[in-house]
């Protein structure tokens, strides 16, 4: 171990200040390097080492860290990039804890600055499993007392945390509990990447939000906390109006980034700082630039009011004088202006300039989520996934039932997301996570499972108006056995469905994207449903594992039917587009269930095989072709009036005329002269979407009045989304050419659009 000799300042086994940029570039690495002679390549190679590079007398080689080391060291370089110049030399460092030179203890991660010292434990798994850490916790209970005496030593005047660092652990919450009630702080993998990330971003600033985490509450040594302020109020919140050195609300200021680095802050709803607008912000500041608008804030005063000393005169309601701010960290919530006050950071203005600073007291979570997301409307819109992410919070406790519900699902999904023991554990897009191959699903898909899946029933705003199979009368108390029962069931179908889970999205992959993944989590509440109707079982009332083990044997023809599809047949579910995808996967893949076992016909299953028999294709096909007819002669009568006899050439793109021509000459070759056609004729449905869109003013002129659906006017998307329909309508097309099923849903559609466009315009010619 890395000890001192006995009596030496602990100082002795931390690593040089100036050595750590260089120690940090290592422990980034995945990789241990070395560099050996020639010679000693064979030995190395057959011990898992391979050349990196060659040099004219030796070689350098590489080897995989294993996982606790590379885990370990990426908190390491965590913290030494969060500023902490007094760090361990090496993973031997040890702590005494008592008298005897003996009574040590290995510490992973010491890390210590000008003000405070962490005490990391890390703990890595190779494949992610629950974690209990009992010993870890009992070790920093019990050697408590003696580590601060060894560490007071050397550092007397430092606040000091005990932190426990997990990389594929997950954690319950008696186990979380426990770590709370032990007074460690649990960081997870996510947690050491966020702060990572955000120091890479923020620089030195990055400090503060780990300082606001790890001594919320707690005192700021040596802030001023007096500033001249205005107070007022503003929608029924007090709020003060103020000027501030960025260098002290620095200190103050937290952001809630949605992030699970904040996840016991929920909620949280933060964008992450982009590093190139904290650039350019910096830059803008360093070169004279400044920020009239203010930034927004809110102020906690840790269950205080403010200290306010008013002037002698005041003007109706407002008054000023002199404002004394909280002296704790992660005092002021940060609404909007994270990148002006962070842009700051390293200015050498941050200490002279006064920014302005708009301040409620002591807004509620939800408040400021719906004032970040009204600031937003207006400037940057809120991305779906993240509207999403914030109303699981910002609904959950609502008085009005419908949004509970809401909310409820959207937690839900958000929990099959983010826990480690979730079959979807980081395969949903949460937040503004990207999207990738395998991260590919969208919170909107889980959550319609939920809902169509009868889990939850229906509700008006203040009642019940029928309960779901799982709805136990209050979001907290559904959502455990609702998530839990939702995770043997995926893990299950996970399990018998490898390969299609490990290609995602990837081609090739159909069963674990947006549609597959509503219709399986439907499909377990069909089966809960059955169960229930069948066999007696009350998922209200029983246990998960229990119901969960009677659905088993539904389940296994349902994995066996989609294992067996081709490459084809795997093509067809995946190119499953439009609004009734999902229950068309849905309902075939009930299907299959229903072969196997013919006890299982859920409710609509009869009636949807009956419409597969192409009830619906003859009329469909007849409203498909009277709409193109239509279009076709209605959208070129308003090109002929707009551009006269240039309608072709001014009115058309130049790539659809083309193409149309060539289709015509093709046509035309087996056509008698009085039967020809020409290049309009050979139009698609999709071709005319593209000319009445070609520009937002000739989509206004021309078309917008006439083809935009009643109810579309405000429709999210733009001008450009309110011909959204007519992509539909050429699929319909495409369905009823190649004689594929029109489902009562797409015939619905055709009346619609058949009464509104064709027998509409003729109410309107009369």
């Amino acid at each position: 171990m890395t000890l001192p000799p006995s009596g030496a300042p602990l100082r002795d086994a931390l690593l040089s200040p100036r050595s750590i940029p260089a120690e940090v570039r290592k422990r980034m690495s995945p990789d241990h390097f070395i560099t050996v002679q020639p010679r000693q390549i064979p030995e190395r190679e057959a011990d898992g080492w391979v050349i990196d590079k060659r040099n004219k007398r030796s070689a350098r080689m590489r080897k995989p860290k294993l996982h606790d080391v590379a885990f370990e060291d990426r908190v390491w370089a965590a913290f030494a990039k969060l500023n902490f110049t007094s760090l361990n030399k090496d993973r031997d460092f040890a702590l005494r804890f008592g008298n005897d030179a003996r009574e040590t203890q290995q510490v992973n991660v010491f890390a210590a600055d000008d003000e405070v010292v962490l005490v990391i434990i890390c703990r890595s798994s190779e494949t992610v499993r629950t974690g209990q850490f009992r010993k870890e916790l009992e070790t920093v209970q019990t050697q408590r007392p003696g580590f601060l005496k060894e560490i007071k030593k050397d550092f007397p005047y430092h606040k000091v945390k005990f932190i426990l660092a997990t990389n594929n652990f997950g954690v319950t919450q008696p186990t979380a509990e426990r770590i709370e009630q032990a007074d460690v702080i649990h960081m997870d993998e996510d947690v050491i990447d966020y702060y990572i990330g955000l120091a890479d971003h923020l620089g030195r600033a990055a400090r503060y939000q780990l300082l606001g985490n790890l001594f919320h509450g707690t005192k700021i040594p040596n802030l001023d906390p007096e500033v001249v302020a205005i107070e007022a109020h503003m929608g029924g919140h007090k709020y003060y109006s103020f000027s501030i050195e960025p260098e002290r609300l620095l200190k103050l200021a937290y952001i809630l980034h949605r992030n699970k680095a904040n996840s016991t802050l929920m909620p949280t709803y933060q964008r992450l700082i982009k590093k190139t607008r904290l650039k350019g912000v910096a830059q803008f500041v360093d070169d004279g630039g400044y920020f009239p608008n203010s930034l927004i804030l809110s102020l906690d005063s840790v269950g205080r009011g403010l200290k306010f000393e008013p002037f002698p005169k005041h003007a109706g309601e407002t008054r000023a004088g002199v404002l004394h701010l909280p002296q704790t960290f992660r005092a002021a919530y940060v609404i909007d202006g994270q990148h002006r006050l962070y842009g700051y950071a390293d200015s050498s203005r941050a200490a002279t300039d006064l920014i302005p600073v708009i301040a409620f007291v002591n807004l509620e979570r939800p408040d400021q989520v719906r004032l970040f997301m009204q600031i937003n409307e207006n400037q940057q819109a809120v991305p779906k996934n993240l509207r999403n992410t914030l109303n699981a919070d910002l609904l959950y406790d609502s008085k009005d039932l419908r949004e509970q519900i809401r909310a409820l699902k959207l937690h839900i999904a958000q929990q099959l997301g983010e826990d480690k023991s979730s079959p979807l554990y980081g395969r949903i897009q949460i937040g503004e996570s990207p999207k990738t191959a395998l991260r590919c699903l969208t919170i909107d898909a889980i959550s319609r499972g939920i809902e169509r899946g009868g889990f939850l029933g229906s509700f008006a705003k203040t009642e019940v108006k029928e309960v779901g199979s799982f709805y136990r009368g209050s979001n907290d108390a559904t959502a455990g056995p609702l998530i839990a029962y939702l995770t043997l069931g995926l893990t299950y179908l996970r399990d018998g469905l490898d390969t299609q889970f490990k290609l995602g999205s990837a081609e090739g992959g159909f069963v674990f994207i947006n549609n597959g993944i509503e219709s399986l989590i439907r499909i377990l509440g069909d089966i809960a449903e059955h169960l229930t109707r069948e066999n007696g079982y009350n998922p209200r009332e029983s246990a998960p594992q229990e119901l969960f083990d009677a659905a088993r044997p539904y389940m296994d023809p349902l994995i066996s039917h989609l294992a067996s599809l081709d490459s084809a047949q795997g093509l067809e579910f995946r190119q499953m587009y439009g609004s009734g995808a999902g229950t068309k996967y849905w309902r075939r893949v009930q299907q299959a269930i229903s072969i196997a076992c013919p006890d299982f016909m859920p409710a609509g299953l009869a009636e949807y095989l009956e419409s597969e028999e192409k009830q619906f294709n003859d009329e469909s096909r007849d409203m498909v072709a009277a709409l193109g007819l239509f279009m076709k002669g209605d959208i070129r009568k308003r090109l002929e009036n707009e551009y006269g006899s240039t309608w072709r050439k001014d009115g058309v793109p130049r790539r659809i005329m083309i193409e149309a021509g060539k289709l015509a000459v093709e046509k035309n070759a087996d056509l008698d002269a009085d039967h020809e056609l020409e290049a309009w004729d050979c139009l698609y449905v999709v071709d005319y979407r593209a000319i009445m869109t070609q520009s937002q003013d000739l989509w206004k002129r021309l078309f917008e009045k006439q083809y935009t659906r009643p109810g579309d006017e405000d429709k999210p998307g733009g001008w450009r989304a309110r011909s959204d329909w007519i992509q539909r309508l050429n699929d319909l097309r495409n369905d009823v050419m190649h004689e594929r099923t029109v489902t009562s849903e797409d015939h619905d559609f055709l009346v619609t659009l058949t009464t509104w466009l064709i027998k509409g315009q003729a109410d309107n010619d009369l």
